[in-house]
């Protein structure tokens, strides 16, 4: 029979052998952005063989043309001493534009490196409400409504 002290080991040895010591990646959007999007050709490729390739965009908007946005994003956890923060593995962003025929009219791609030279405006816009602003108004009469939707408040005298 075995002893409870072999048995023990057995079992810790089980343990840690279940233990993994790679780390979690989190996917978010389309796998292999960047090897997709090589396929893509301008004025030859169209909307068809966009939603084929690479499947339905993240984000689509548009205005004189479609504009097609896809994005990849993988994250995995960082060290223990970092408290969880996640560390950023790839970054990519797809812009797609299609004529109204729906052939591709251009195409843009951005990887971690390009996002990080991107400069963004650093003033702020401020935001001035006053009490004579029609915001403002518009606002406290919608208050006073929600309120008291009968005005029945409003007409009762002490």
């Amino acid at each position: 029979m075995l002893s409870m002290k072999k048995i023990f080991i057995i079992l810790i040895s089980f343990l840690i052998a279940s233990c993994g010591l790679n780390k979690v990646v989190k996917h978010h959007g389309v796998h292999n952005l960047n090897k997709k999007q090589e396929k893509l050709k301008i004025n030859y490729s169209n909307k068809n063989d966009i939603i084929k390739l690479i499947g339905p965009p993240s984000t689509k908007s548009s205005f004189d043309n479609d504009v097609f946005i896809y994005i990849e994003r993988k994250t995995t956890g960082s060290k223990v001493t970092k408290l969880g923060k996640k560390k950023l593995l790839v970054n990519n962003v797809l812009i797609l534009e299609l004529d109204n025929k729906g052939v591709l009219l251009s195409k843009k791609f951005y990887d971690k490196t390009d996002m990080q030279k991107i400069k963004f405006d650093k003033e702020i816009t401020q935001v001035s409400y006053t009490k004579q602003s029609f915001v403002y108004n518009f606002l406290y009469s919608l208050r006073q409504k929600i309120d008291d939707p009968l005005g029945k408040k409003r007409n009762i005298k002490d």
